[in-house]
């Protein structure tokens, strides 16, 4: 092949690129050529006033078959409204007035687009509609829209607080902890009737001195994580664990106190530091620890008291003792934590680490899906006793049956539903539980009113024939 062969072949080749490259480079102004939306509507979920959201994702897909040129992207409201767009890179903020200009889609190319939103707040004891629109004006003159809405709830933010003196926080109003909130060994913090504080990620309450937790049977005490968005259409950030750090009770601290107080989706739920055990650590009286990707409560030689609870769903086991006196009456442990097949078991008890002075369980539910919900690890002082229980385990046979007085043993052998037949509804896919409860349930009519402590008789009405597990939850 000479010379001008290749040359005409590479003439060839460099005219074919070139229309090709023109070709690419030729933009529609026909009105029919559009672009496709993944969504005509980027929602936010609820958020806290002047808390920034996460990003949520808009694409623009150009499948018209031609190239498109938008003349301009442009936020609606400008700076009024609190919304963030980046678009393609781009941002559109105060410096280019809050749009982007001449944006080039070639035939069978995307752009993506970021949206956040720090709401102003909004001088509202409920949250409020916080709407703005993305306008793509097209070199056509078509012009599309895109609307941009969340709900902004103003809330009380708290950076790293630390309480130095008596101190009561009773409000309807969000509470909304960044850094962690720190009770002094001196102080004493109270949580009124209705008081939710959403704890941000990293957040925990740190006690040094005394919580008390006052809940209402009406209006209980909300302890959770500060995401009120959902992790996808069907499923609240809120239902998963690991949010917030939880309650932690240092060796300093004593006679700390819940009632009817919901505690969930933390990393721990409680954590008690080594103490004098002839001084109450905490009392834990018709509360719910829930949902917590380690233990629900883990006491380390600790004096406690638990009545009418419910713990349920925590990976790290549901209640984890350590050592210490533990009296615990009519609560229901129901292990059922669907996010680790490692998941532990509903409780666990030890006296290696401390001696077990006393660990005293009346007419309380423990199951599970596991075949042993009850794992114990004996030390030179271990002191037990399970009374008027029903708990799904092996059959204890030998001296250790003593320690078993008027057990119901679940049968083991029956995995068709394990332990979920006890309750009214164990909704995994979409993480909804409720724990009344079912009529089949062996624990209905199944306790000792005489086993029950004082505070259980006190606190319900009277019924000759009680549940076994926390009454408070069965009570419809």
């Amino acid at each position: 092949m000479n010379s001008k062969h290749i040359l005409y072949i590479i003439g060839i080749v460099l005219l074919s690129a070139f229309s090709a490259c023109t070709d690419d480079e030729t933009f529609s102004t026909s009105t029919s050529n559009l672009l496709t939306f993944s969504t005509d509507t980027v929602r936010l979920d609820t958020t806290f006033s002047n808390v920034p959201t996460t990003a949520k994702t808009l694409w623009l897909f150009n499948r018209s078959g031609a190239g498109i040129r938008l003349s301009s992207v442009r936020l609606e409201n400008g700076n009024q409204s609190g919304y963030r767009v980046n678009v393609n890179g781009t941002y559109l903020g105060p410096t280019v007035g809050y749009q982007d200009h001449d944006i080039e889609i070639r035939k069978g190319d995307s752009i993506r687009i970021f949206v956040e939103l720090t709401s102003a707040s909004q001088r509202s004891d409920v949250p409020q509609l916080v709407e703005d629109n993305l306008i793509f004006n097209y070199e056509s003159g078509v012009e599309q829209k895109v609307n941009l809405n969340g709900y902004s709830w103003d809330a009380t933010l708290l950076q790293s607080p630390r309480i130095s003196h008596d101190t009561l926080i009773s409000s309807t109003k969000p509470v909304v902890v960044f850094g962690g909130m720190y009770v002094d060994s001196a102080a004493t913090l109270t949580l009124g009737q209705g008081t939710t504080l959403y704890f941000h990620e990293n957040a925990g309450l740190h006690v040094y001195g005394k919580l008390i937790s006052s809940g209402t049977p009406e209006n209980n005490v909300v302890l959770r994580g500060d995401r009120i968005d959902h992790m996808f259409d069907y499923l609240p950030y809120d239902r998963t664990p690991g949010q917030w750090r939880g309650i932690h009770f240092y060796a300093s601290s004593y006679d700390n106190r819940l009632q009817f107080t919901d505690l969930h989706s933390a990393y721990s739920g409680i954590v008690c530091d080594s103490a004098d055990i002839t001084r109450t650590k905490v009392s834990l009286f018709q509360s719910t620890i829930h949902n917590c990707q380690n233990a629900g409560i883990a006491t380390y030689n600790n004096k406690v008291e638990i009545s009418n609870c419910l713990l349920s769903n925590n990976g790290g086991g549901c209640a984890v003792f350590n050592g210490g006196d533990i009296n615990m009456s009519n609560t229901t442990l129901a292990q059922f934590y669907p996010f680790s097949a490692n998941r532990k078991a509903a409780i666990i008890f030890s006296g290696k680490l401390y001696p077990l002075q006393t660990l005293n369980v009346y007419n309380s539910l423990i199951t599970g899906y596991s075949n042993d919900e009850l794992m114990g690890y004996p030390g030179d002082t271990f002191n037990y006793q399970f009374v008027n229980c029903i708990i799904r385990t092996p059959r204890i046979t030998g001296a250790d049956s003593v320690k078993f007085a008027r057990v119901i043993y679940e049968d083991v052998k029956d995995t068709t539903k394990y332990g979920e037949k006890h309750f009214v509804k164990l909704d995994t896919d979409n993480l909804i539980y409720d724990f009344h409860l079912d009529s089949i349930s062996a624990a209905i009519g199944a306790a000792d009113p005489a086993s029950s402590s004082q505070q259980d008789r006190d606190g319900r009405e009277r019924d000759d024939k009680p549940d076994v597990g926390c009454y408070e939850y069965i009570k419809k």
